[in-house]
């Protein structure tokens, strides 16, 4: 066999590294943590109510999962009472979040973006990778683009075979 007749992967060749912000998406299980289940008549905290409802929570179904702290009811919700479904929810989760379950994906994407060793892409040229099977918010790839760019030789975004230039250093 001829070395012409050999089949070339030229994206292979190209030296382009493939970024998938999937890989900084949350592992672990995701659950809501609805205040509105511990109001009185839905509308209303009743502190010493309150306490002793959060007390006959049955908080390992919540071990390990991200959890995302809600109301889902139109009341207002004083900021101790938060603080204080925290104090039962942290010795058990894996993060928490005062927001909604997207709130919570995006910030465990934002963190897990931030713990990126920026040396392992220095001079190089990157593609973050575009379609997926999971939605990443799109404040994700700015945070990765602004992340690299000081390190970088340049960004793209797409698919190593069909890119759009993103950043390129002069």
């Amino acid at each position: 066999m001829q070395a012409s007749d050999l089949i070339m992967n030229r994206v292979e060749a190209s030296g382009l590294m493939t970024l998938d912000l999937e890989d900084f998406y949350p592992k672990e299980m995701i659950k809501v943590f609805d205040l509105k289940d511990y109001l009185f008549r839905g509308l209303i905290i009743k502190e010493k109510e309150f306490r002793e409802a959060l007390k006959k929570t049955n908080w390992s179904e919540f071990e390990n999962c991200n959890v995302a702290v809600i109301c889902s009811t139109d009341a207002i919700i004083p900021v101790w009472a938060y603080m204080l479904a925290a104090t039962y929810l942290q010795p058990a989760v894996k993060n928490i979040v005062l927001g909604d379950r997207e709130k919570l994906v995006e910030t465990i994407i934002l963190n897990n973006i931030s713990t990126i060793n920026t040396n392992d892409y220095f001079d190089k040229r990157v593609v973050v990778k575009g379609c997926g099977d999971v939605k990443i918010p799109d404040s994700a790839y700015l945070t990765i683009t602004a992340k690299l760019q000081p390190f970088v030789k340049s960004i793209m975004y797409g698919e190593p075979c069909s890119t759009v230039p993103v950043y390129k250093r002069k």
